[in-house]
Protein backbone atom coordinates (compact mmCIF):
# COMPACT_ATOMS: atom_id res chain seq x y z
CA UNK A 1 0.00 0.00 0.00
CA UNK A 2 1.49 3.36 -0.85
CA UNK A 3 0.97 7.05 0.68
CA UNK A 4 -1.88 7.49 -1.75
CA UNK A 5 -4.26 4.78 -0.68
CA UNK A 6 -3.41 5.17 2.74
CA UNK A 7 -4.43 8.76 2.41
CA UNK A 8 -7.57 7.66 0.61
CA UNK A 9 -8.16 4.54 3.40
CA UNK A 10 -7.94 7.82 6.00
CA UNK A 11 -10.93 9.58 4.36
CA UNK A 12 -11.51 13.06 6.47
CA UNK A 13 -10.58 12.30 10.03
CA UNK A 14 -8.41 14.85 10.59
CA UNK A 15 -4.72 13.24 9.76
CA UNK A 16 -3.90 15.31 7.49
CA UNK A 17 -2.14 15.37 3.69
CA UNK A 18 1.49 15.06 4.19
CA UNK A 19 2.77 13.72 1.15
CA UNK A 20 6.01 13.63 2.83
CA UNK A 21 5.48 10.81 5.38
CA UNK A 22 5.39 7.73 4.59
CA UNK A 23 2.50 6.37 7.45
CA UNK A 24 -0.29 8.09 8.68
CA UNK A 25 -0.36 8.31 12.38
CA UNK A 26 -3.27 7.14 14.20
CA UNK A 27 -5.41 10.14 16.15
CA UNK A 28 -5.83 10.19 19.61
CA UNK A 29 -9.63 10.91 20.73
CA UNK A 30 -10.63 12.61 23.09
CA UNK A 31 -14.07 14.38 23.88
CA UNK A 32 -14.83 18.04 24.46
CA UNK A 33 -14.75 19.18 27.84
CA UNK A 34 -13.74 15.24 29.44
CA UNK A 35 -11.09 15.72 32.19
CA UNK A 36 -7.34 15.01 30.73
CA UNK A 37 -6.60 11.31 30.46
CA UNK A 38 -3.49 10.72 32.22
CA UNK A 39 -0.86 7.91 31.18
CA UNK A 40 -3.46 6.57 28.22
CA UNK A 41 -5.91 7.66 25.29
CA UNK A 42 -9.56 7.20 25.93
CA UNK A 43 -9.78 6.30 22.30
CA UNK A 44 -7.32 5.66 19.17
CA UNK A 45 -8.22 6.10 15.86
CA UNK A 46 -6.34 4.59 12.77
CA UNK A 47 -6.24 5.54 9.11
CA UNK A 48 -8.05 2.70 8.25
CA UNK A 49 -11.30 4.06 10.24
CA UNK A 50 -10.78 1.22 13.06
CA UNK A 51 -11.55 3.33 16.56
CA UNK A 52 -9.73 1.43 19.17
CA UNK A 53 -11.53 2.88 22.64
CA UNK A 54 -9.71 2.40 25.89
CA UNK A 55 -11.13 0.77 28.89
CA UNK A 56 -14.02 2.73 30.30
CA UNK A 57 -15.19 2.85 34.04
CA UNK A 58 -18.51 4.23 35.22
CA UNK A 59 -17.15 7.80 36.29
CA UNK A 60 -18.28 10.85 34.72
CA UNK A 61 -16.29 13.07 32.32
CA UNK A 62 -14.94 14.82 35.39
CA UNK A 63 -13.57 11.47 36.80
CA UNK A 64 -16.46 11.60 39.09
CA UNK A 65 -18.19 8.28 40.49
CA UNK A 66 -21.93 9.61 40.54
CA UNK A 67 -23.24 6.04 40.67
CA UNK A 68 -22.38 3.73 43.75
CA UNK A 69 -24.11 0.85 42.06
CA UNK A 70 -23.26 -1.37 39.43
CA UNK A 71 -26.19 -0.77 37.18
CA UNK A 72 -25.27 3.13 37.44
CA UNK A 73 -21.61 2.57 36.38
CA UNK A 74 -22.85 0.42 34.05
CA UNK A 75 -24.69 2.97 32.24
CA UNK A 76 -22.10 5.77 32.24
CA UNK A 77 -19.37 3.44 31.23
CA UNK A 78 -22.01 2.20 28.28
CA UNK A 79 -22.21 6.20 27.74
CA UNK A 80 -18.67 6.84 27.50
CA UNK A 81 -18.16 4.27 25.28
CA UNK A 82 -20.92 6.23 22.90
CA UNK A 83 -19.35 9.61 23.72
CA UNK A 84 -15.50 8.62 22.35
CA UNK A 85 -17.51 7.26 19.34
CA UNK A 86 -19.18 10.38 18.78
CA UNK A 87 -16.11 12.14 18.94
CA UNK A 88 -14.17 10.30 16.40
CA UNK A 89 -17.25 10.96 14.04
CA UNK A 90 -18.98 7.66 14.61
CA UNK A 91 -22.26 6.15 15.69
CA UNK A 92 -23.28 3.72 18.42
CA UNK A 93 -23.80 1.59 14.95
CA UNK A 94 -20.34 1.81 14.16
CA UNK A 95 -19.52 -0.45 17.15
CA UNK A 96 -18.58 -3.57 16.32
CA UNK A 97 -17.05 -5.30 19.88
CA UNK A 98 -17.15 -4.49 23.10
CA UNK A 99 -15.59 -6.31 26.57
CA UNK A 100 -16.69 -6.24 29.92
CA UNK A 101 -14.78 -6.76 32.92
CA UNK A 102 -16.91 -7.13 35.86
CA UNK A 103 -16.22 -7.31 39.26
CA UNK A 104 -19.24 -9.36 40.62
CA UNK A 105 -20.24 -12.10 38.54
CA UNK A 106 -23.32 -13.11 40.55
CA UNK A 107 -24.53 -9.02 41.07
CA UNK A 108 -24.19 -8.98 36.76
CA UNK A 109 -26.16 -11.93 36.78
CA UNK A 110 -28.68 -11.43 39.36
CA UNK A 111 -29.81 -8.04 37.64
CA UNK A 112 -30.29 -9.08 34.08
CA UNK A 113 -33.44 -7.60 33.68
CA UNK A 114 -31.91 -3.94 34.65
CA UNK A 115 -28.88 -4.60 32.84
CA UNK A 116 -31.03 -4.97 29.60
CA UNK A 117 -32.80 -1.89 30.43
CA UNK A 118 -29.50 0.10 30.94
CA UNK A 119 -28.11 -1.49 28.04
CA UNK A 120 -30.65 -0.39 25.69
CA UNK A 121 -31.10 3.26 27.27
CA UNK A 122 -27.28 3.68 25.66
CA UNK A 123 -27.15 1.46 22.79
CA UNK A 124 -30.90 0.68 21.70
CA UNK A 125 -31.50 -2.33 19.70
CA UNK A 126 -27.45 -2.66 18.68
CA UNK A 127 -25.74 -5.91 19.96
CA UNK A 128 -22.14 -5.85 18.69
CA UNK A 129 -19.88 -9.03 19.39
CA UNK A 130 -19.17 -9.32 23.23
CA UNK A 131 -17.44 -10.79 25.88
CA UNK A 132 -17.65 -10.74 29.82
CA UNK A 133 -14.43 -11.37 31.94
CA UNK A 134 -14.66 -11.65 35.65
CA UNK A 135 -11.97 -10.11 37.22
CA UNK A 136 -10.91 -9.67 40.47
CA UNK A 137 -10.25 -6.18 40.92
CA UNK A 138 -9.76 -2.58 38.74
CA UNK A 139 -7.09 0.21 39.12
CA UNK A 140 -9.67 2.65 40.40
CA UNK A 141 -10.90 1.62 44.13
CA UNK A 142 -14.87 2.53 43.12
CA UNK A 143 -15.10 0.92 39.82
CA UNK A 144 -17.30 -1.74 39.74
CA UNK A 145 -17.11 -2.56 35.84
CA UNK A 146 -14.53 -1.37 32.82
CA UNK A 147 -16.08 -1.68 29.07
CA UNK A 148 -13.56 -1.19 26.40
CA UNK A 149 -14.31 -1.70 22.18
CA UNK A 150 -13.61 -1.66 18.66
CA UNK A 151 -15.62 0.29 16.22
CA UNK A 152 -15.23 1.27 12.31
CA UNK A 153 -16.11 4.92 11.46
CA UNK A 154 -16.48 4.72 8.06
CA UNK A 155 -14.98 7.53 6.15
Amino acid sequence: MNFTDIKSAAGDHGFGNNEERSRVKPRVIHPEGWAQALGYANGMLMADGTLHIGGQIGWTKDKVFEAKDFIGQMEQALSNVAEIVKAAGGEITDIGRLTWFVKDKAEYLAKQKEVGAAYRRVFGKHFPAMSMIVIKDLVEDEALIEIEGTAYIPS
